[in-house]
């Protein structure tokens, strides 16, 4: 375990995990040879030899007294690389799950990282200290005592040597079945934090349920699966403690009757006997301490396992070398792609060129969204490529990719912050007044003009105090702010009155001169002023591709798409006679 810890921690984590480990074993050592010397102290105190009492207690204080400077040193540095390494562990999920697919948070996985996060990190930075300190001990300690038996009573030496590996085992078997049933209760964990926040996010489509929703249940399933879980865990702990302890005091018992028969042989003194069944006992007492002690570490091992799983996942290509896009037009060159499952988008070819607008229109599920999703690189393709300016997107690489987009999705999430900070993600590197004047330009400042708190107000998690239409503004807001060559919209003025759809409109026909524009609407205002329109089939390709006024000429799915959409938008009720 602890070679995995060193792997995840940062230079400075890894000088202070083994300085501890280093003075760790020290004390274990110190403390066993101090136990050691209590048999000929003993022995001594009962040939009542003055003298001999004398010199071992002087030889006993001096290995005390290393062993409390050792031990404070061990504390002192073990508080700092528990701290050292928790953040360690932090930035290194951090770090990972900005670098994974979105392939990978398809399904929902924040029980998963919040368990990683507070429980499992947590624990994992602090057991080095509060675990593994005392296995050492209880281990290391023993086997000094071990040595020193040797050079005492090689017979008892060699009866205590011989339940070591029975311990052992029974020490593994523990561990090992902890660990089993820890991976399932970790799973209970994160399925039931999973139904937990699912649960408080949609409580107003909960409440229009009503009560025994079906979400009731599979909170209350998922709760159970955890108690259960729990409990396995409990049961298996105590039965494996219990039964560590009793093959320890198995062990304990076989040097008392070796002891005592050598004792009734006449071949080991009384007063030895006593010394070394002493001696035995301090053998004995660590080793079962530290039985307790085994499931810690299965705990923490599960959330090294955890984190090795997210170290395997398969992170998108970056290249060695990056190329340089002639351009900001996009292509897409015979690209198949899915979730997982049936492809989405089958054979899809098209270029939306540099500078222009290019719309992309279809019934729904016919991969809209998913070409967006391409183009801003959340995933790549399974065939085929996606290239900005002639270069594909794994070789211009992600960060490049990031920069030159600016993507404003269907489905908008804000921050709990407040309003000019969720703006102000766009492009941190700008001051307040710019902020607030990209903002104006997407109306988020009459949203703020009716607050009490104006461009301070805090709008919830996942900003659930605004509207539908007001989070798309601020979202658009960011887009704005940073200033991106290229410009994807995915239904952006869904959620917006026509007013305000206007004056958006009109800011983003103001970026049309130089940046290329993908827009996915329905409004039939965006549609008609494209460069061009994409009309998709439904069945992963393109069905039709031109301007609106091509479209409408060639009488074909398009134009049947347009006056359905005109016939949608004109119906009025009739009079009443």
């Amino acid at each position: 375990m602890i070679r995995r810890l060193l792997r995840y921690s940062s230079s400075r984590a890894r000088r202070l995990l083994l300085a501890e480990l280093g003075f760790i074993v020290a004390t274990a050592v110190l403390q066993g040879v101090a136990f050691v010397m209590l048999v000929p102290l003993l022995r001594a105190l009962f040939l009542e030899d003055m003298a001999a009492v004398r010199s071992w207690l002087i030889a006993l204080t001096a290995v005390g007294a290393a062993y409390a400077v050792a031990f404070w040193f061990a504390s002192q540095i073990g508080m700092k690389a528990s701290t050292a390494v928790l953040s360690s562990l932090l930035e290194r999920l951090g770090d990972r799950l900005v670098e994974l697919p979105m392939a990978w948070f398809g399904t929902d996985r924040s029980g998963l990282i919040a368990d990683i996060a507070t429980r499992g990190a947590m624990f994992v930075s602090s057991t080095p200290y509060s675990t593994v300190r005392l296995i050492l001990t209880g281990f290391i300690t023993p086997g000094t005592v071990l040595v020193g038996m040797v050079f005492l009573d090689w017979r008892l030496a060699v009866a205590m040597a011989a339940t070591v590996p029975v311990m052992w085992f029974a020490f593994r078997w523990l561990r090992t079945s902890m660990e089993r049933d820890d991976v399932e209760h970790a799973a209970s964990v994160a399925e039931a934090s999973n139904r937990v926040i699912e649960f408080a996010r949609v409580q107003p489509a909960l409440r229009m349920a009503g009560t025994h929703s079906v979400a009731d249940r599979l909170v209350e399933d998922a709760l159970q699966h955890q108690h259960r879980a729990y409990r396995g865990l409990l049961i298996t702990g105590g039965a494996g403690i219990a039964t560590f302890a009793g093959v320890v005091q198995l062990a304990l018992t076989v040097i008392i009757v070796l002891g005592a028969y050598l004792a009734v042989g006449g071949s080991l003194e009384p007063a030895t006997l006593i010394a070394l069944l002493v001696l035995g006992v301090r053998f004995t007492e660590p080793i079962s301490n530290s039985g307790a002690l085994g499931g810690g570490v299965a705990v923490a091992t599960t959330t090294l396992n955890q984190l090795d799983d997210l170290s395997a996942v398969t992170a998108l290509p970056e290249p060695t070398t990056r190329g340089t896009p002639a351009d900001w037009g996009i292509a897409f060159d015979d690209v198949t792609f899915g979730y997982g499952g049936d492809p989405v988008l089958r054979h899809l070819s098209f270029t939306a060129p540099a500078g222009r607008m290019t719309a992309i229109v279809g019934p729904s599920g016919s991969g809209k969204t998913t070409i967006i999703k391409l183009m801003a690189r959340l995933y790549d393709p399974e065939r085929g490529s996606v290239s900005i300016g002639g270069v594909a997107a794994p070789q211009l690489g992600t960060d490049v990719v990031e920069a030159a987009v600016a993507p404003v999705f269907q489905d908008v999430y804000l921050f709990d912050d407040t309003i000019l900070n969720n703006v102000w993600i766009g492009n941190p590197d700008l001051d307040r007044e710019q902020v607030i004047a990209a903002a104006t330009r997407a109306r988020v400042d009459e949203i703020v003009a009716r607050l009490p708190q104006g461009w301070n107000t805090r709008v919830g998690e996942g900003g659930s105090n605004l509207s539908g239409g007001e989070r798309q503004r601020v979202s658009i807001a960011r887009a704005l702010l940073k200033d991106a060559p290229i410009i994807l919209l995915d239904e952006a003025t869904a959620a917006l009155d026509i007013g305000n759809e206007i004056a958006l409109s009109d800011a983003l026909d103001a970026l049309r001169s130089d940046r290329t524009m993908i827009v996915v609407a329905h409004r039939l205002s965006t549609i008609m002023t494209a460069d061009q329109i994409l009309m998709l089939d439904g069945n992963g390709g393109i069905q039709e591709a031109g301007t609106h006024a091509e479209l409408l000429a060639a009488g074909g799915a398009y134009a049947h798409y347009w006056r359905e959409r005109v016939d949608a938008t004109g119906w009025q009720l009739a009079p009443h006679d």
